[in-house]
């Protein structure tokens, strides 16, 4: 009875970082709004150029920790973030910084995920039949493609794609790296929005936020999320496991 109540006291002690995430998740969504919007950084604007331009150090390292933080508690305004990082730094310079805080986020809700559900909800996976366990084996059969096709799809939400792998035991390595690469695409893009905000602040206009839906910058995503799943369709056609 003992040791029982001892296994379930680490179990809840593994389940509290994400407990906690979800917590302020839920708090901060209704909560930051008003923050982190773009009517914020459109009212701030001159603030954050001389911050930036009295101490370019700070302000970089202040822009990864809050990004880091918006990323790893699901908070909202991880879009503002990166125009204001494309704003700050050039479509370039932010969209590094972007990529390499939502990287570090997402990396801090997978953790935090994986430690509290994940093994176990892994395990129950694996011993599922019928149709759930169909769909864990050829997720685990095929990690890199889907891991590639769910950040590179601009529909699939980043918090579901933090979350998704976490529950299925995908290798920190392998979530890291797809992380890493597959919102380069969506960051450059955003990046640039922010990059022209300069302009659009002058004229009193509002960004097109939507611009990633636009053909000739969503057909280029779409070739490459379709990239990351051929090796899926080629074994589903040939029968073959390993390519």
């Amino acid at each position: 009875m003992l040791e029982m109540t001892q296994t379930q006291k680490f179990g809840w002690t593994r389940r509290l970082p994400l407990l906690l995430i979800l917590l302020v998740a839920a708090v901060g969504a209704f909560t930051l709004k008003d923050y982190l919007s773009f009517e914020a950084l459109r009212d701030n604007r001159e603030a954050l150029i001389a911050v930036r331009d009295s101490n370019f150090a700070v302000t970089v390292l202040g822009f990864l920790l809050t990004y880091v933080v918006i990323v790893a508690f699901s908070l909202p305004g991880a879009l503002i973030a990166t125009l204001t990082g494309g704003f700050l730094f050039g479509t370039f310079g932010g969209s590094a910084l972007s990529v390499t805080a939502a990287t570090l986020g997402a990396t801090v809700i997978f953790l935090a995920a994986r430690n509290g559900l994940g093994e176990k909800l892994k395990a129950r996976m694996d011993a599922a039949e019928g149709t759930v366990g169909k769909i864990a084996k050829g997720l685990d059969e095929n990690q890199w493609s889907m891991l590639f096709f769910m950040r590179l799809v601009p529909v699939v939400p980043f918090f579901v794609a933090n979350l998704v792998p976490a529950f299925l035991a995908v290798p920190l390595h392998r979530y890291v790296i797809s992380t890493f690469l597959g919102i380069i695409p969506g960051s450059l893009v955003y990046s640039s929005v922010g990059a022209g905000l300069g302009e659009v602040f002058a004229r009193g206009e509002t960004p097109n936020l939507g611009i990633i839906f636009e053909p000739h910058i969503l057909l280029p995503i779409l070739g490459l999320s379709a990239l990351s799943v051929l090796p899926v369709l080629i074994k589903a056609i040939t029968g073959k496991k390993d390519l």
